[in-house]
């Protein structure tokens, strides 16, 4: 009996792990869609959004033989199509698409007749695939280089390849079709009614404004810089006999995502460009500033990322690290201060004084490197191969003082530009000659520059 119970029971624990493994599955995926929700509840809305849209377009198509009205026919489907393709997540991506379909659909369509028109023309039937014929090639051919030029790409990419497509259909398919035009006039119709649907959703129901969402990266971009700057001051440079390994690192994830941000910051100034006037964010925003912005953000994180590989496999004598501990923990938490203000002027829209105090500071501690590194106090306390990694982590921090006064004066064109409130308080340790007056933004400004 016992051999049977022991293929009984293997036959179960069979059956529980084949049935284990789907629902293990299913468990991770319905985990795996709570966090997308919890982390952005703005996407959940999206959904609604364009299931929405698409149900009341389709209405076109639904009411016809209720009504018995000559609608667009099968043709309304093209409205349904043309939501489902240009209903992005956020206004600027949908305005940029069902633009580009629009015109693309209309410039398509037109050629498209004149195609057919000249096809008739030719008067012999065993021309006109041969004309037809050279008409898509060269059209499809020179719109497709077309789409390599960087700058068409950029924004029309998406426009060229509706071009090709409608172009081609309604050439290929107008050939034994004598109705040709009023076919090109039924697909236009209804794909500016599917676009105009989706636009107008995506604005009037809890828009998403690119632009707004590439401010607030960049912004988040500087406050992880500075939580990295001041967390090396913190934790590791006031810690002379602590190992590295046996720090709290957790600063360092801030900024290892900042490296990789570009993509995503040059595709929401593609999207942004497209947005109508919204709060802030007037018609010709200076979009650019952000990149260079996002740029000199980026430059800094690579710094960050090379002190860590420094500090990491470069082990420093504890009495070079003792000489300048004090003076690269000054540059580190007053630049992460600075950093994390600045982080914050740009989220809120008002510029805070004392941001300019800290770089004061972080400017006064660089100085005081210097000078020690001139005078050749690191020299005399051990030899050249041991005296390497001072020397570099020395660098490493004089360029991150650099750095943000670069990013502060970046910010402060920009709140020039977007005509930033300026706080009422001044900064304590600030001369009377760069004491900030309250008021706007376009009223005063200070930049800071290290030689």
């Amino acid at each position: 009996m016992a051999p049977v119970k022991n293929k009984e029971n293997a036959g179960m624990l069979k059956v529980k792990g084949v049935v284990k493994k789907p629902v293990s599955k299913v468990y991770s995926f319905g985990s795996d869609m709570k966090k997308i929700a919890e982390d952005d509840p703005r996407k959940i809305v999206h959904s609604i959004k364009v299931g929405l849209t698409i149900a009341l377009v389709s209405l076109f198509y639904y009411f016809e033989p209720f009504f018995h009205y000559e609608g667009f026919g099968v043709s309304a489907m093209w409205a349904v199509l043309t939501v489902v393709v240009v209903f992005e997540f956020s206004v600027g991506a949908t305005l940029g698409k069902s633009v580009n379909r629009g015109i693309a659909t209309f410039l398509a369509g037109s050629l498209g007749v004149g195609a057919h028109k000249l096809v008739n023309l030719s008067g012999s039937d065993k021309l006109q695939p041969v004309v037809l014929g050279l008409s898509v090639f060269l059209i499809a051919a020179i719109a497709t280089f077309m789409r390599f030029v960087p700058k068409l790409k950029a924004r029309y990419d998406y426009g060229i390849l509706i071009f090709i497509l409608t172009f081609s259909l309604i050439s290929v398919s107008g050939y034994r079709d004598d109705e040709v035009l009023d076919m090109a006039i039924t697909r236009v119709t209804t794909i500016l009614i599917g676009g105009a649907a989706a636009v107008l959703f995506n604005v009037v129901i809890c828009p998403v404004w690119a632009g707004e969402d590439l401010h607030n990266l960049v912004a988040t971009n500087i406050e992880k810089l500075g939580i990295s700057l001041e967390g090396y001051g913190n934790q590791y440079f006031k810690k002379l006999d602590v190992k590295l390994e046996e720090l709290d690192r957790t600063f360092l994830g801030e900024y290892k995502c900042i490296i990789h941000s570009k993509t995503n910051e040059v595709n929401l100034v593609n999207l942004a460009k497209w947005e109508p006037r919204h709060g802030k964010f007037r018609y010709r925003h200076p979009w650019e500033q952000y990149l260079k912005i996002g740029d000199l953000v980026r430059d800094c994180a690579i710094n960050i990322d090379a002190l860590n590989t420094c500090l990491s496999s470069c082990i420093m004598t504890p009495e070079g690290k003792k000489i300048i501990q004090e003076t690269c923990t000054k540059m580190s938490v007053e630049c992460g201060c600075a950093l994390k203000e600045l982080a914050l002027s740009m989220k809120t829209m008002i510029i805070y004084p004392t941001t300019d105090s800290h770089i004061l500071k972080a400017k006064a501690a660089a100085e005081k490197l210097r000078s020690i590194i001139r005078s050749g106090n690191l020299a005399e306390e051990a030899e050249l191969r041991q005296l390497l990694p001072t020397t570099r982590v020395a660098s490493l921090m004089l360029d991150f003082v650099s750095s943000s006064v670069e990013i502060l004066d970046s910010v402060n064109h920009l709140a020039v530009l977007m005509k930033f409130k300026i706080l009422a308080s001044k900064p304590k340790r600030l001369g009377s000659k760069n004491r900030i007056p309250s008021g706007n933004i376009g009223e005063a400004h200070i930049a800071i520059n290290v030689e």
